[in-house]
């Protein structure tokens, strides 16, 4: 047998490896028997990278983006994508179709067709104000001073400086280019077509074309309808055949079919080789076609309960228990439950009597003295608004026939609804000829506006069971733009596309007015639905009127133009939020209306339109969510006046006007404008009088408030907008801003 060795008394021992106060890694393996950690398991399922791995990572993504910018450089002005659009914007009196015809003259490879240019560039000539058109996707802008040959040298680079100290205010690294000559106009092309691009993530994944050629194939059994064929490029995404088109100001509609074919501007466009690519046609799937219903059809029978048997009624009162609850005296078990009927008689007109009553209020509270002051408040409103939006002069003899008087006696009468809300917020009056309990039924108390819950399924109006809700908005949206589609053009086809019934209308106002473009615009899936809209907007710093919630205005929302009268709320945390009875100037607000649903991100701008016709810019702002459950709180404020004060008690009058009225609001808690809290003890008398009792010593100048409560819901009133509408400008001095 081998002989094993012994240690002898000279045996080498090696020092502990010292683990501090933590265990050794042998030893924690050793305990847990070769267990793991589910921490540890998941990171090792994830695979995760070590530094050196991280960082060739980040450099191979990196590339990839680097690459694929180049490509995209690359195919501009190739078959591969289609022709830069250029709008031109004039800020003076020159004439426009001058410029464009300079612009052809400088080479002669440029082709003239209709009102643009085909040398990778579309120009399309424009009239907008540059507030709107800055507020909704501003792309790449390019800034051109004409005639500045005109100038003496010496004050050319002061008349450049000049000009680009007036537009830095919107545009800070704005450069100052002349276009004179042929040769700068050359460099001018040049800039246009390698400059780098300001996308919009609103046009990312919606395919856009541009009309090129319409035509009208009228239908066989229906003559006011028919077939629209339009000619164009495919812009910013690949179009999908089984998808929803869009045209504003005419509505949705279905694709017949695509038939991808060859560019009618290949031969200027790629080596002077014509392009014989064979045409393509696409058709969509009956299957898979999205529909065009917007509104989710309405069961009648949903919730529909039968009558209870005698049998099951005895049965619920055997099994009912008695609550008991510790309320103050002569309080009935109805108002300790803070169970409110609704009465569906007059539901859906109590905003607007509630509305009108606060109006009369407000328009007795503000009547003036006399005959002068009211002259002198009318001039002074007068000439705010002559001010702010148009140039008007007094001394005209005609002036009083320009006037619109009922359009005057309304803005007189919100700029003094406005004035009172601001100075005193959500107060109104109790009326006299009604009960409080009867004119504020369905107004509740919270003890906490912050904290106290309220059910967002509660007493839904009768408009939520035709909208869109979704479980898991965010998930939805991934998933959309994720999918991969088959019968597509790809971006930069020429297409001949076939939209399904379509008004002769729409083709008869393109054929009278030849120079308004025709866009079709994509939809996601479920874009065509109608849910609840909620939008950001910021009040204009040059519009001054007060906008009114439930006002009638106009949307230009992302691809759609549409009007609806929104309600307004405040734009904070939290899971409730308070009702604004006008638009804010000082900060954002949130409005509410019923529209289709739009994938974010999305802008929006707001008009108002007048008598005449004329539109004014009111407010800019986002999409903020497409969410049902926002709850919107109405609040009101019944204010009362300390009358005798004994310490922390005291009686206050003027709040109610019967003693069934306090009996009723007993349990609400009340609060004053210095702070303290306090609740009803008991009514004196017959007359409104009641004793309270507050949580500290009442001032003889604080006010007693009362807050109650309501939820709001928009009213269904979407409207595509069709007018053909015309934007009010603004004076010299605005402009210049």
């Amino acid at each position: 047998m081998q002989q094993k060795h012994k240690s002898g008394p000279l045996k080498q021992e090696n020092k502990a490896h010292k683990t501090g106060r933590h265990r050794s890694n042998r030893s924690v393996n050793n305990a847990t028997h070769g267990r793991v950690e589910a921490k540890v398991f998941t990171k090792r399922n994830k695979a995760e990278l070590r530094r050196h791995e991280r960082r060739n990572q980040i450099q191979q993504l990196r590339k990839l983006k680097k690459d694929q910018t180049l490509n995209e450089k690359r195919k501009i002005g190739t078959l591969e994508k289609p022709p830069v659009l250029v709008a031109l914007i004039a800020f003076d009196d020159q004439d426009l179709h001058s410029f464009v015809d300079l612009l052809s003259s400088c080479d002669e490879q440029i082709m003239v067709n209709k009102n643009s240019f085909e040398l990778d560039e579309d120009f399309i000539t424009n009239n907008l104000i540059l507030n709107a058109v800055f507020s909704h996707c501003l792309p790449t802008t390019l800034h051109v001073v004409r005639n500045l040959d005109s100038v003496p040298v010496k004050k050319q680079s002061d008349v450049k400086k000049h000009i680009k100290k007036s537009i830095e205010v919107k545009f800070p690294d704005a450069k100052i280019l002349s276009a004179d000559n042929s040769q700068q106009i050359l460099q001018l092309f040049n800039l246009m077509g390698n400059c780098k691009r300001q996308k919009v993530s609103f046009r990312k994944h919606r395919a856009q074309v541009m009309a090129e050629n319409i035509d009208f194939e009228p239908s066989s059994d229906d003559s006011e309808k028919g077939t629209l064929l339009v000619s164009g490029f495919v812009r910013n995404s690949s179009l999908k055949v089984n998808r929803l088109i869009h045209i504003p100001g005419a509505g949705d509609f279905q694709l017949s079919s695509i038939e991808i074919i060859s560019d009618p501007y290949s031969f200027n466009r790629k080596a002077n080789q014509m392009d014989q690519t064979p045409n393509v046609v696409l058709k969509p799937d009956p299957s898979l076609q999205e529909s065009l219903e917007s509104e989710v059809p309405l069961d009648e029978m949903e919730g529909e309960q039968t009558w209870p048997s005698p049998d099951e009624i005895a049965a619920s009162q055997s099994e009912t228990k008695k609550i008991m609850k510790k309320v103050p005296k002569g309080t009935s078990e109805y108002q300790a439950a803070w169970i409110v009927e609704n009465d569906d008689e007059g539901e859906e007109n109590e905003d607007e009597d509630e509305d009108e009553e606060e109006n009369e209020d407000l328009d007795k509270d503000m009547q003036p003295q006399n005959d002068d002051e009211s002259e002198e408040e009318n001039d002074d409103v007068i000439t705010i608004m002559d001010e702010e939006y148009e140039t008007i002069s007094v001394n005209e003899g005609n002036y009083d026939e320009k006037l619109n008087k009922e359009e005057e006696d309304s803005a007189l009468r919100k700029f003094r609804e406005a004035r009172m809300e601001e100075m005193f917020p959500d107060e109104i009056d109790t009326p006299l000829d009604i009960a409080a309990h009867v004119r504020f039924a369905r107004y509740r108390g919270l003890k906490s506006f912050r904290t106290s819950p309220v059910d967002p399924k509660e007493n839904l109006p009768r408009d939520y069971a035709k909208i869109i809700q979704f479980e898991n908005f965010q998930r939805t949206k991934k998933r959309i733009l994720s999918e991969e589609l088959d019968a597509v053009a790809e971006e930069g086809s020429f297409v001949k596309i076939s939209v399904k019934n379509v008004p002769r209308e729409l083709m008869t106002y393109f054929e009278a007015n030849p120079q308004h473009p025709l866009i079709l615009y994509e939809l996601l899936p479920y874009e065509q639905k109608m849910s609840v809209i909620n939008l950001v907007l910021r009040k204009h710093h040059l519009f001054a009127e007060p906008i009114k919630s439930k006002e009638k205005l106009i949307f230009h929302f992302g691809c759609r133009r549409f009007t609806a009268h929104p309600i307004f709320s405040c734009h904070t945390n939290g899971d409730k939020f308070k009702y604004e009875r006008f638009m804010r100037n000082d900060s954002a607000v949130v409005a509410t209306i019923y529209a289709p649903v739009t994938f974010p991100p999305a802008s929006v701008i707001v008009f108002k339109e007048y008598n005449d016709g004329t539109q004014s810019l009111v407010a800019t702002g986002s999409l903020l969510s497409i969410n049902p459950d926002r709850i919107i709180m109405k609040r009101i404020r019944l204010s009362g006046h300390p009358f005798k004060i004994n310490k922390k008690s005291a009686v206050v009058r003027y709040m109610f006007f019967n003693r069934d009225d306090i009996l009723w609001f007993k349990p609400v808690e009340l609060r004053t404008k210095y702070g303290r809290k306090g609740h009803i003890k008991e009514p004196l008398g017959t007359h409104g009088h009641m004793k309270c009792t507050f949580d500290k010593p009442l001032r003889s100048e604080d006010t007693v408030m009362m807050n109650l409560y309501k939820r709001v819901f928009p009213k269904w009133n979407y409207e595509l907008y069709t007018k053909n509408y015309i934007v009010k400008e603004f004076d010299g001095e605005q402009m210049d801003e």
